[in-house]
């Protein structure tokens, strides 16, 4: 059984940092790409960071750039989202996501943890 779990999300001031983890099991760690969503109320879901485990390749979205890194680590299965200078419009859930490489169909997603930004 798959099982992505997040936590590290809170309260936070802005301009503060906070780390997010995802623990995930049930899967072989390096044939996924791993990835954290976003979802704030009345809006879509969003990619924020992809990391790309085989090719170490990330892609972050423009609004995070230079703030947040996505980085894991093999021995934990655990991929981390570092969250820096945070901004009032980073509030929201933040997911977890596993995407295999060559098969679409495993696709997986963690239950979501709560990042509020505000003084």
């Amino acid at each position: 059984q798959v099982q992505l779990v997040e936590s590290g999300g809170g309260l936070v001031q802005p301009g503060g940092s906070l780390r997010l983890s995802c623990a995930a099991s049930g899967i072989t760690f390096s044939g996924y790409t791993m990835s954290w969503y976003r979802q704030a109320p009345g809006k879509e879901r969003e990619l924020v960071a992809r990391l790309i485990i085989f090719g170490e390749v990330t892609n972050y979205a423009d609004s995070v750039k230079g703030r947040f890194t996505i980085s894991r680590d093999n021995a934990k299965n655990t991929v981390y989202l570092q969250m820096n200078s945070l901004k009032p419009e980073d509030t929201a859930v933040y997911y977890c996501n596993a995407l295999h490489v060559n098969y679409r169909g495993l696709n997986y997603w963690g239950q979501g943890t709560q990042v509020t930004v505000a003084s």
